[in-house]
């Protein structure tokens, strides 16, 4: 993969101005995105042009002492003033199917957010102004509906081509990751439009992008909408204004193919041994029979280009989801109606900070797919490959604990075994600000040699106690309280308690007659204390 290549304006013209000059014309799509069966194809008619129109969750960090609320993650929200890094801009990648030239591009430039889980629809709105008072002809913005609590819903237009996309995030408030790589898409084409790798999607494409629909459940950062209706269930009766509004631009737009952007439970795994799933995607199908159409082969296509860009970022940890047909879904229905799409699922990601690279990877796989439809180079991907991506699984945890001596604290005798942490993500608010952090629990005790864990502790030799020390420290050396002769500790190593235990390795004794007689002692190998359950149960 090559570096940053040439980058000189091309001869152009703007908004609604034929191709520019020297670069590649579109090949037509209407071949390619019909969703009749493949045994009676009717192609669709080209996707008309938009209009310019103006207007108004199991986290990866790896054991951690005391976390109650993710370090460095509190953060002011950045003013739109500052949508990138403050350094001299990076020249435009190369080619836009380049992955490392993409992936340099993002490190140097993409836009200050922060974390996903605490954008905010207000800072969205902010965004989203912003460019369109950057260039108001560039960015025409949209509101397209408005939300349970009367909250807008926006929807920003790029590119001038014949063939439309429509790409929507956080259909489900708490799925957070897409929403900043949407932003730092917009950010590539507004710095670089004049590159002709940039210049040639937007002559070749119309993008509609809704970053946010779900900006109620985004505020609470839950998944279902103000009414508690999951949005994605709600495509056939649209009593939801968040649906009804998609049904509407989707209707009016026709587009040749598009993107829906979600997060997938962090329990989500692929393989054996199993491991994250960081990357999902799925060709969806529009009926329950998964009948093959033009369409779902484009979307196929378009799920191996997108396994090729990401896989030197993401590695192993990209996998297929289920395809079965669900009724009530929209991007089946999407599908159904004629616009045949693609699902990009984003999981778990091991490390103690999993937002950047899944937010890189994202911003990877859009920009890619998009050159892919640009160039037409989607059509020689092979439909085959995308079979050949794993199907998802979910035996993933947050973190094990494996072949170690349990000692419950609820008095029965110790035994040998592994324990099983499962945690996910929460928002609370905190003297008016938006912090992240992490509810934990043990989710199962036993043989768990099946599973996989972000984080493996290998406790061969070690004994697991609750930690009934709080201010214990590795090192110190401890007792063990008799359980079987006193109450049971306030915390035990019991399934659905906290999971905050203390490593020990036991001190062995010297021989001697007075040693011999003492109380087995220990000393505390790690303090593993995972996220912060019921802070009221904290020892």
């Amino acid at each position: 993969m090559g570096g940053d290549l040439d980058t000189a304006p091309s001869t152009r013209r703007g908004p609604g101005g034929p191709p520019s000059e020297g670069l590649e014309k579109t090949p037509s799509m209407a071949s390619l995105v019909s969703n009749q069966p493949t045994r009676s194809c009717v192609p669709l008619p080209s996707p008309r042009r938009a209009r310019a129109r103006t207007g108004g969750a199991l986290v990866t960090a790896t054991v951690v002492l005391a976390v109650f609320v993710l370090p460095g993650l509190l953060e002011a929200q950045p003013t739109a003033a500052a949508t990138s890094r403050p350094t001299q801009a990076r020249p435009a990648p190369g080619s836009l199917s380049d992955t490392r030239a993409l992936a340099g591009w993002w490190d140097a430039s993409h836009t200050t957010f922060p974390a996903p889980p605490l954008i905010t629809h207000s800072l969205v709105v902010e965004r989203l102004r912003a460019l369109n008072e950057s260039d108001p002809r560039f960015f025409p913005l949209e509101e397209i509906g408005r939300s349970v609590e009367n909250r807008p819903l926006l929807a920003v237009t790029v590119g001038r081509g014949p063939t439309h996309v429509l790409l929507w995030s956080q259909m489900h408030g708490d799925e957070p990751t897409a929403t900043p790589a949407l932003f730092d898409l917009l950010e590539l084409l507004r710095v670089h439009r004049d590159a002709p790798p940039v210049a040639r999607v937007l002559d070749a494409l119309t993008l509609t992008i809704v970053p946010m629909l779900n900006p109620d459940g985004a505020e609470r950062f839950e998944r279902r909408n103000a009414q508690s209706i999951d949005v994605n269930r709600d495509a056939l009766r649209l009593q939801t204004p968040e649906g009804h509004a998609l049904k509407a631009l989707r209707d009016r737009l026709s587009p040749a193919v598009g993107f829906n952007l979600h997060n997938q439970g962090w329990r989500t795994s692929l393989g054996d041994p199993p491991q994250p799933a960081s990357i999902s995607l799925l060709s969806v199908a529009f009926d329950k029979p998964l009948t093959d159409s033009p369409g779902r082969q484009l979307t196929r296509r378009l799920c191996v280009v997108i396994r090729d860009a990401i896989e030197p970022l993401a590695g192993t940890r990209i996998g297929r989801y289920s395809d079965e047909f669900e009724a009530r879904a929209f991007g089946d229905n999407i599908t159904r109606w004629g616009t045949p799409v693609v699902l990009i699922e984003t999981g778990a990601w091991p490390g103690p900070d999993p937002d950047p690279p899944l937010v890189r990877i994202n911003f990877v796989a859009i920009a890619a797919a998009l050159d892919a439809l640009a160039t037409g180079r989607v059509a020689e991907a092979d439909p085959q490959g995308y079979e050949a991506l794993p199907l998802n699984d979910d035996r993933l945890l947050h973190t094990i604990i494996r072949n170690v001596t349990i000692v419950a604290g609820t008095g029965v005798p110790p035994f040998t075994g592994d324990v099983g942490v499962v945690a996910q993500r929460i928002v609370r608010g905190v003297d008016g600000l938006r912090r992240l952090g992490l509810l934990a629990r043990i989710d199962d005790i036993g043989d768990l040699r099946t599973m996989g864990a972000l984080d493996v502790v290998d406790g061969t030799g070690l004994t697991l106690a609750p930690l009934f020390l709080p201010g214990a420290s590795p090192g110190q050396e401890v007792t063990l309280p008799d359980w079987t002769a006193v109450a049971p500790s306030p915390q035990t190593i019991t399934v659905g308690q906290p999971a905050w235990f203390l490593l020990l390795r036991p001190i062995p004794a010297t021989g001697a007659l007075e040693d011999l007689a003492t109380v087995q002692r220990y000393r505390v190998e790690r303090v593993i204390a995972i996220g912060e359950a019921d802070a009221g149960r904290r020892p």
